[in-house]
């Protein structure tokens, strides 16, 4: 058993959605935490350029400052650095000398990936192959790769455990099961400990990624209608951002995780349909319209949790009637507050 206790954790990507919120619970948890990040993918360079033509931009850049003020607020070492530089990031881990290294560096949306190949394994297989070479350098102790529930593709039956046979669709997909083989060839050849984790369908506070439950809220809360891909009965894992962050707490914990792929999900799947009911729910004037779905998008369902239960005791506490509310509060929370100061425009732009 590990100690996170003055354990030197870099997160490469860590200003991002999930890299943020595990900064502050490590460093909460006794951790020295290291940040690096380009802020190119998904955060404050894109949604500052007028190139993008991205509606809602003050209200997205509102909350990735709230981000970077929790960072700072912390005291969480952050760089801001191109991780795809190989001679400028190995020279911010030879000054970080990290034990861990959480890699989240990556463009995480399917839909974009498959609109951009190139810039997505540029930000993503490039950044994966350079941090492992300079984790294999300085001898990192373990090095933790988020992978993907879109490594499977269609769920048979629509149940997937770690075992499952992986069968990705779409760049996205391919790009993280090729990211896993390179990590597990980085162990075969170096000796590298490392852990796969494959999360699915999260959610939660200050994510700006525009997954479906955060589509759902904000078009509840503009009075636009819902729009459900299928016809309603579609199944994804959901997961609550706080229980992916009690499985890697867990991870970096325990011995037995190493060389070990986990599914860190809450570990039942539920329909499109029913997250749609929660958001009548608490804006019974919501409309739900159905369209298309695309012919890129596996039929998922539920992933298998046991083998992290029983290797390294993830306990996911946060089903989606637990979660979900929580997150639509915290959004009518920040809206309000955007509302009555006037710092963030989100309904009136």
């Amino acid at each position: 058993m590990f100690q996170i206790k003055d354990r030197r954790i870099l997160l490469t990507g860590g200003a991002g959605f999930i890299g943020h919120n595990l900064a502050l619970l490590l460093k909460k948890l006794g951790a020295e935490v290291s940040i690096i990040d380009g802020l190119h993918i998904n955060n404050l360079l894109a949604f500052s350029s007028t190139e993008n033509n991205i509606p809602d931009r003050g209200f997205y850049l509102g909350i990735l400052n709230e981000r970077m003020e929790a960072l700072r607020e912390a005291k969480v070492s952050t760089y801001v650095q191109d991780i795809r530089d190989y001679h400028a990031f190995s020279r911010l881990v030879n000054k970080i000398q990290p034990h861990v290294i959480v890699h989240l560096a990556a463009v995480a949306h399917a839909n974009q990936s498959n609109k951009d190949p190139y810039s997505t394994f540029d930000h993503s297989f490039r950044t994966l192959e350079n941090a492992l070479d300079i984790a294999n350098g300085f001898q990192v102790e373990h090095f933790i790769y988020f992978s993907s529930s879109m490594i499977y593709g269609h769920f048979e039956g629509g149940y997937a455990t770690e075992e499952t046979s992986c069968n990705p669709i779409g760049i996205y997909g391919a790009l993280k099961f090729g990211g896993e083989k390179l990590v597990i060839a980085y162990n075969q050849a170096f000796g590298i400990p490392y852990t796969i984790i494959r999360p699915s369908a999260l959610y939660g506070e200050r994510c700006v990624s525009r997954r479906v439950g955060q589509i759902f809220i904000e078009n509840a809360l503009k009075g636009t209608e819902i729009s459900i891909t299928g016809d309603g009965s579609d199944r994804l894992d959901f997961t609550y951002i706080r229980d992916l962050l009690d499985g890697i707490v867990k991870v970096i914990e325990n011995e037995n995780s190493r060389n070990q792929v986990f599914n860190l999900t809450y570990g039942e799947s539920r329909s499109l349909a029913e997250m749609a009911a929660i958001i009548q729910d608490h804006f019974p004037a919501a409309s739900v319209k159905y369209i298309p779905k695309d012919r890129l998008t596996p039929d998922r369902g539920t992933l298998s949790v046991e083998k992290a239960r029983n290797m390294i005791g993830y306990d996911p506490q946060w089903p989606l009637e637990k979660g979900f509310p929580q997150y639509i509060s915290w959004y009518k929370g920040l809206v309000k507050q955007s509302e009555n100061t006037g710092s963030i425009g989100f309904i009136y732009g």
